[in-house]
């Protein structure tokens, strides 16, 4: 039996041109206080689920779910959201469509109004992909949305981060099992090629030459490959491929709404915001923040000082959670 509920969304039509019935995976937490009023959203990230978001609103973070009713909605090709292997034909396996930020963003609009009857959402918060989806999450609904806390992500992907996506998607995509998505056993040697090509920029040089993984109770090197791959073993291929097509298409103003015009969509987020990169990140920079940051009203970029890189934001190390906690409580305030 699953721990989440499904929202259905019938004949949506991706920005990719696929009309297709969805289902939107979400659990949530808390109760919703009579003026629906009281929401903070938070959207997954890339391979995960709102499992792994849990960590956020452990007792004693600033995220209180007996003061905050908090919706989790899972991505979409995240294995439990409409994705490549429970969707039937003609669109499951290699069939999948593209679906992009915004096309995730307006379903869980359409979760949190139409469905949940939410009035008014104190916090938009994610980590990795789903500070992408905050970032689009607040130039969308400006009026709807009091702040938004993007931690280790970007509002557009950059050059530099297209390229390390594109070239784990290669490695995996160059498995013959693969067969261009219409396997019968998962391409086990892709995915783990694909893990390790991840492995090399999870966590930064600093956190492998101080040898931080062994606070992961992580012995060696290799042990950090193997930490990757298992993760990634935990996912379909075809989902894994569909969440990073996502990403690698990751772009705020690619939408009817701001047609490109992505300073637009900057300026289009009121909402106070509080952007949190980590200072050894090699995934999302943080001079691509502070760039996005200066166009953005009512913004502050605060980087988090930390040797793990993009992994800070898995919630592993207590002093780095306490930084991000003091920003999220700043922005309920």
């Amino acid at each position: 039996m699953s721990d989440y509920e499904i929202y259905e969304i019938p004949a949506f039509t991706l920005q990719s041109g696929v009309t297709l019935d969805l289902k939107l995976a979400y659990k949530t937490y808390g109760k919703l206080t009579r003026g629906r009023d009281n929401v903070i959203v938070m959207p997954t990230y890339y391979g995960g689920r709102h499992t792994e978001n849990e960590v956020m609103i452990a007792t004693g973070r600033a995220i209180d779910t007996s003061k905050y009713f908090v919706v989790m909605p899972n991505m979409f090709g995240n294995g439990y959201s409409s994705s490549p292997d429970n969707t039937p034909a003609p669109y499951g396996r290699g069939a999948f469509p593209m679906v992009s930020l915004y096309d995730n963003v307006v379903c869980q609009h359409r979760l949190l109004t139409e469905h949940l009857k939410v009035k008014q959402i104190r916090l938009v918060a994610g980590f990795s992909m789903g500070a992408m989806q905050a970032f689009q999450w607040g130039a969308l609904y400006p009026d709807l949305i009091d702040a938004i806390a993007p931690i280790c992500g970007a509002a557009k992907i950059s050059e530099h981060n297209h390229l390390f996506v594109d070239s784990a998607v290669s490695a995996l995509r160059l498995d013959p099992d693969f067969k261009d998505g219409w396997y019968d056993a998962q391409p086990i040697r892709g995915v783990l090629t694909f893990g390790k090509v991840y492995a090399a920029w999870l966590f930064s040089q600093d956190f492998m030459r101080d040898k931080h993984y062994r606070d992961l109770g992580l012995a060696a090197k290799r042990d950090v490959v193997l930490l990757a791959q298992n993760y990634f073993l935990k996912n379909d291929a075809n989902n894994l491929l569909t969440m990073a097509e996502t990403w690698l298409n990751g772009d705020i103003s690619a939408n009817p709404v701001f047609k490109g015009d992505f300073k637009r969509a900057l300026r289009a987020i009121r909402a106070r915001a509080i952007v949190m990169p980590c200072d050894t990140d090699l995934y999302f920079r943080v001079a691509d923040n502070r760039a996005e940051v200066r166009l953005m009203p009512n913004a502050e970029c605060r980087p988090i000082s930390s040797p793990w890189g993009h992994g800070v934001g898995f919630g592993l190390v207590a002093a780095d959670n306490a930084f991000m906690d003091k920003a999220l409580r700043e922005l309920l305030k």
